[in-house]
């Protein structure tokens, strides 16, 4: 399995950017959902989306993001507005696989917020 990001880059403040993150495969995931890094910071959870369309958020980008998920083309976007110089970061596509509940990573997406 491999989740393949894009979508980052160079956004002024108060911009937006929408990430997109495809699963190679076949494989049916229950979760999948976003994660960043920070230079020097730990990983943080951004947002996940369940299957049956539950969605959860870091608070700090609560009210700003938006997780949407496509399951016929097994893709998850994030549709980030009202960005902020702290939202930058390298963005990592995750995803948690039915039955087996193994997580697999992407390479993630640089997004920089900067004016």
């Amino acid at each position: 399995v491999q989740l393949q990001a894009s979508g980052g880059g160079l956004v002024q403040p108060g911009g937006s950017l929408t990430l997109s993150c495809k699963a190679s495969g076949s494989v049916t995931f229950i979760k999948m959902g976003w994660y960043r890094q920070a230079p020097g910071k730990e990983r943080d959870h951004v947002a996940t989306i369940v299957s049956d369309g539950t969605t959860d958020y870091a608070e700090s980008v609560q009210g700003r993001f938006t997780i949407s998920r496509n399951y016929a083309e097994n893709t998850v976007h994030l549709q980030m507005n009202s960005l902020k110089p702290e939202d930058t970061a390298v963005y990592i596509c995750n995803a948690e696989r039915i039955i087996t509940r193994v997580n697999y990573y992407g390479q993630g997406t640089l997004v920089t917020v900067s004016s």
